[in-house]
């Protein structure tokens, strides 16, 4: 998608250099854009722990080029060609990658797929690790676009049925571009229709504690010219009673097969509020989103629990620039969960970029039947 008219993907090899991964650092966003330099793995790492790069998509990618920046950092004469000890230390700094987040299953997928793609072609693993990298970027920005494809005939039906006025969307946390590696899921649809001409309006939740709706989705909504407005996280439910949702996208770092789903905390609040109020909910997500031996998404999802830190300090923009200031007593202590689970029984449909089903295992099954 775009920045002030330019286009660009939240991760990439550097032209002039294609031995760096180069990422935008969303901690500044939306005050500044600024381009991270990744080098080796130990730094995609750090950068997906503390969320320099975020999403399940992006972070999804973000595997693929961290196990290519290993493999850069591994080889040597002494594993040309790849041999059993090269893969031993090539499958450590996998395990690195993978504890880096634990709720998203696209970051194990993509570690898991670039090690197959270096043992299938042991005589070059390094051009085997590079090409996987970029497949996995590639298909994640095309199985976007079709996410927007199949989501935006949603769209399309309700702004029939109301006469051409605005269809109201509201969103939790970010499930845009930023958050992938171009168009974004739950995103997709929005930009799909703002392209067709269809009058829409997105109420963007703030996203506490990481205010990740606030900085960033109502950012890149902005910059694509979408109307849009922020709201406090606990408005949803309030503008559900009086019929100013016309229906609710997410979404998620982690669907089981059988149609639960992870996202960010506060999502499933925003799933109750929509099924009282018979507002539509649906979870936008990629195939590599999918966790297809976990059925039980409530008993079996890790959560992620991260630091106090982030609920007790906000950061904002001051005249001296980005400034953190404390919110909450000193001596208070604070709990972080990440991420909650949405029921499939909450969850209107599922939009894919195979298209759109039900929230259950048979559904799934009959766009997926490879994975039965």
């Amino acid at each position: 998608m775009k920045i002030q008219g330019k286009h660009y993907r939240t991760v990439w090899l550097k032209p002039e250099d294609p031995s760096v991964v180069q990422i935008i650092d969303q901690r500044y966003l939306p005050f500044e854009l600024v381009i991270e330099d990744l080098r080796t793995p130990q730094e995609a790492a750090t950068a997906i722990k503390e969320m320099h790069a975020r999403g399940a998509g992006l972070i999804g990618a973000m595997a693929g080029y961290g196990m290519y920046l290993a493999a850069l950092q591994t080889l040597g004469a002494k594993f040309t060609p790849a041999n059993e000890a090269f893969f031993e230390e090539i499958e450590k700094q996998g395990a690195m990658l993978k504890a880096t987040r634990p709720t998203a299953v696209n970051l194990e997928w993509g570690v898991n797929r670039a090690l197959e793609a270096m043992r299938a072609n042991p005589q070059n693993p390094l051009q085997a690790a590079r090409e996987t990298a970029q497949i996995i970027a590639d298909e994640d920005a095309d199985y976007c676009r079709r996410i927007g494809e199949h989501g935006v005939e949603i769209i399309a039906e309700i702004s029939k049925r109301k006469n051409g006025a605005p269809v109201n969307i509201l969103t939790h946390c970010n499930a845009g571009w930023l958050a992938f590696v171009d168009y974004g899921t739950a995103t997709a649809p929005m930009y799909a229709a703002f392209e067709r001409g269809i009058p829409i309006h997105v109420w963007v939740d703030e996203t506490r504690p990481r205010n990740q709706g606030a900085r960033l989705t109502a950012y890149e909504l902005g910059q694509h010219g979408v109307p849009h407005t922020v709201i406090a996280d606990n408005v949803g439910g309030h503008l559900m009673q009086h019929g100013m949702v016309d229906m609710v996208i997410t979404g998620a770092d982690r669907v089981t097969h059988t149609g639960d789903a992870a996202n960010k905390i506060g999502t499933y609040l925003k799933a109750l509020a929509a099924k009282d109020n018979g507002v539509p909910f649906y979870i936008a997500l990629p195939s590599s989103t999918f966790d297809w031996v976990m059925t039980d998404g409530v008993r079996q999802i890790p959560v992620e629990q991260r630091g106090g830190e982030e609920v007790t300090w906000i950061d904002g923009w001051t005249e001296d620039g980005v400034k953190s200031v404390r919110l909450t007593p000193a001596e208070s202590p604070a709990a972080n969960f990440g991420f909650d689970v949405t029921p499939a029984r909450l969850i209107t449909g599922l939009i894919t970029e195979r298209g759109i089903c039900p929230a259950s295992a048979e559904e799934v099954y009959k766009l997926y039947p490879e994975k039965r």
